[in-house]
């Protein structure tokens, strides 16, 4: 059945289908046509010579994007089981015009921001799910399994091109039941569709062929005049687009996209494709080996009865041959003892897998693109579709750059890598960066474009322009640490200055103790990166001073609990910033003392704050012990509201910060919150009860352990100096002549001089 005389050879699809695939190569080998259409916007024509290419790996996708809006952007994925993509390499290989057919991406993207035009109520068709329905499955992926991806490989040619053929009977029944199936849209596509189909049938007669979803072909068939597709074209909004290709990953496959076509398992689509024979053997044992790399013990014999009972499975539900179904179900119960946690890894890495396609350097793509692509080569560092750590040095020459164009592409908004916590220490010269490359970030960059042309102008004059759009204090802070961090020194300038004038005009305290912090780990980021950071250093130096005057008025005016609890943290961030702003200056490191002396005594300052500042104070060997006694002995006193009490205890004992060891050395100070405790009137015990629990429920369990166990025994119990005060199961006192018993193996034990026993 070639095209001729009774019209051009009409090839239904099913999009990323590898059977559709095999069929489609197939029916083009007996046919051979002088011309095919394929499902695709006509923009990208002039790019489909690229698919020859030996640097083109799929999986790929053609990205069309508006000119003057990149976000405005649409791809068409192809990877290499996906019948288009059959189609396109075969016209490619046999020498014959390949061009595309669908809707212009000029009208797509134009309408993108228009409502649908598909009403609310209109129930979409899922062809697969009524013919899987109409043939008694309940499944329509295992019904197009066995009734396509299980032919073997394709079929004759004769046999492929009757396969096209029953199908485009059951479409066109589907079409004459329902209709557009809800999709209005389809109309005009196809409208455009047979305008093409005319412009070939001019061209090459009824000698050629056609590529298209299965759904669209009774729609092609249908005799309609040209007078009426033009006024379903007619008035439609236009844009200017730019086209070109970009790596795909089967990871983006398994999400509805591009033809509307996700696919939950193109992993397993691609083996199937793949494996002209024995599929499940061969997927099996890619399962093993798997398995074995996670140190799994994964032997033939596991493989060899998997397969049997996958086939045994199969054979129960009447299948022609198992399909993924009964392949999972025989690798966990074979493999995995049952476990759903390696089937998990089986399923993320083998069923979706991260294969990321390439694209040849030939491919038109933004200047910002190119450099970033340079960049990308000259530093080794790989895109990939598979999720990694990246620990970096920045000692050395190599990490450091790739740290600068990491930061640089996070200004840009092209999320490649994300910062995380290192494994290997906190050191300044440290970073750990989580990366994973997603085909979105390809409309990202072009984004990114308008910026510059390459990484760092266009880092450049982001930061620049976000430094004049800054509403906020902190947003100038910010974007100046990442300035530091991304060495951006052309762009520190308009920061800085934007950091002044911003800094000058604020007088909300609590604003500028929250900028501050980031000031100074800009100060420490630019001394590790060599970047001259002076006038930085100045800023931070004049909001320091403007912090230490107002915040003791400011933590005074009859804050809130939330409002004191977010003043509390700020005074964190002040006194830690205030500790590596010292370095360049001493005197401000006795002036932040003095500011925390001022809010410990004040009682008009909340106790949360209050009961922080004495803390910091102790912590820096500012405050003797007694001082520190006496002013939580003044914060727990009976005259003291009890929730003011809990917030001083919180502020004092709270958080991560090693309150709950303090107690348990220093039985004072224990004491004398157990003594506060038990005299909380029984009315405001439930008051104060959530911000107790808040304080001693982030210690550790060994410390809770420790402190209750110190409650227990009361003051003193713990020093066994009188009869009936040690433990119970314990010796009231210490009896040498038992403690003597064990001396000369702890001088064993301690390599003494005197470790050999006497005798």
């Amino acid at each position: 059945m070639s095209p001729g005389p009774k019209g051009p050879l009409l090839l239904g699809v099913r999009h990323h289908g590898p059977g559709s695939a095999r069929a489609v190569r197939a029916a083009l080998d007996t046919a051979r046509p002088a011309a095919v259409l394929v499902e695709g916007p006509p923009e990208g024509d002039g790019l489909l010579a690229l698919a020859a290419d030996p640097g083109m790996r799929p999986p790929v996708a053609l990205l069309a994007h508006a000119a003057d809006d990149p976000s405005r952007a649409a791809f068409w994925p192809l990877a290499e089981f996906s019948p288009e993509w059959v189609a396109i390499r075969w016209a490619l290989e046999a020498g014959v015009p390949v061009r595309f057919m669908d809707l212009p991406a000029a009208h797509t993207l134009a309408a993108a921001a228009e409502p649908e035009e598909d009403g609310a109520d209109a129930v979409r068709v899922d062809p697969l799910a009524v013919l899987a329905e109409t043939a008694g499955y309940d499944d329509p992926e295992r019904w197009w399994e066995d009734a396509v991806e299980h032919r073997g490989g394709g079929g004759a040619g004769e046999e492929a091109l009757g396969a096209f053929e029953a199908l485009g009977e059951a479409m066109g029944a589907l079409r004459e039941a329902y209709g557009d199936g809800g999709r209005r849209r389809d109309l005009v596509r196809e409208a455009y569709m047979r305008q093409r189909m005319r412009a070939a049938r001019r061209e090459f007669g009824e000698a050629y062929a056609v590529v298209c979803g299965a759904w669209h072909v009774p729609a092609l068939r249908a005799k309609t005049t040209v007078a009426a597709d033009r006024a379903l074209l007619s008035g439609l909004p236009k844009a200017k687009v730019e086209t070109t290709w970009v790596p795909w990953t089967h990871r983006r496959l398994a999400r509805a996209g591009g033809y509307g076509a996700g696919i939950t398992s193109p992993g397993w689509y691609a083996h199937l494709f793949a494996a002209r024979d024995r599929p499940v053997e061969r997927w099996l044992t890619k399962v093993a080996g798997l398995l074995r790399e996670e140190d799994r013990q994964v032997s033939s014999a596991h493989v060899i009865e998997a397969v049997r009972l996958a086939g045994t499975l199969a054979a129960l539900r009447g299948r022609p041959l198992a399909g993924l179904t009964e392949t999972l179900e025989a690798a966990r119960a074979v493999m995995c003892d049952g476990s759903d946690v390696p089937l998990a890894l089986i399923e993320d890495r083998l069923v979706v897998g991260d294969v990321l396609g390439e694209v040849p350097e030939a491919a038109p793509v933004v200047p910002l693109q190119r450099d970033l692509s340079r960049q990308q080569r000259s530093l080794r560092l790989k895109a990939e579709a598979q999720e990694r750590e990246l620990e970096l040095d920045l000692r050395k020459d190599t990490d450091a750059a790739k740290s600068l164009l990491l930061h640089r592409l996070r200004l840009l908004g092209i999320g490649w890598g994300t910062p995380t916590a290192s494994r290997a220490g906190t050191g300044t010269f440290r970073e750990t960066w989580r990366l994973r490359w997603e085909p979105e970030l390809s409309v990202r960059v072009a984004e990114a474009g308008i910026w510059g042309t390459t990484v760092l102008a266009a880092a450049t004059a982001r930061a620049e322009a976000d430094a004049a759009a800054a509403a906020q204090l902190g947003e100038v802070t910010a974007l100046a640490e990442t300035c530091l961090l991304a060495g951006l020194s052309e762009a520190l300038p308009a920061v800085l200055r934007a950091l002044a004038d911003r800094a000058a005009l604020d007088t909300d305290v609590a604003r500028l103790a929250e900028a501050l912090p980031a000031l100074a780990r800009s100060l420490r980021y630019g001394d590790v990166r060599g970047t001259d950071a002076t006038a930085l250093g100045a800023v931070a130096a004049g909001l320091a001073e403007r912090i230490c005057v107002a915040l003791p008025a400011a933590c005074a005016a009859g804050l809130d609990a939330d409002a004191a609890a977010a003043l509390r943290g700020h005074v964190d961030g002040v006194h830690g910033a205030v500790g590596l702003l010292a370095e360049a200056d001493d005197g401000l490191r006795e002036r932040w003392a003095a500011v925390l002396r001022a809010l410990a005594g004040r009682d008009t300052v909340p106790g949360v704050i209050r009961g922080r500042a004495a803390r910091l104070l102790l912590d820096e060997g500012r405050l003797p012990a007694e001082e520190t006694a006496r002013l939580m002995g003044l914060a727990l006193s009976p005259v003291t509201p009890p929730t003011d009490a809990a917030g001083w205890i919180e502020g004092f004992a709270g958080g991560s910060s090693g309150g709950g060891t303090l107690l348990v050395h220093d039985e004072r100070l224990l004491g004398l919150i157990d003594g506060w405790l038990a005299g909380v009137p029984e009315g405001a015990f439930t008051d104060v009860l959530p911000l107790l629990r808040r304080t001693f429920g982030a210690y550790e369990v060994g410390v809770r352990r420790a402190l209750g166990e110190l409650v227990r025994r009361g003051p003193g119990g713990g020093s066994g100096s009188a009869a009936g005060d040690g433990p119970e199961g314990f010796g009231a006192a210490l009896d040498p002549a038992r403690a003597g018993a064990v001396t000369e193996l702890v001088r064993m034990l301690l390599a003494s001089p005197d470790a050999v026993p006497a005798g």
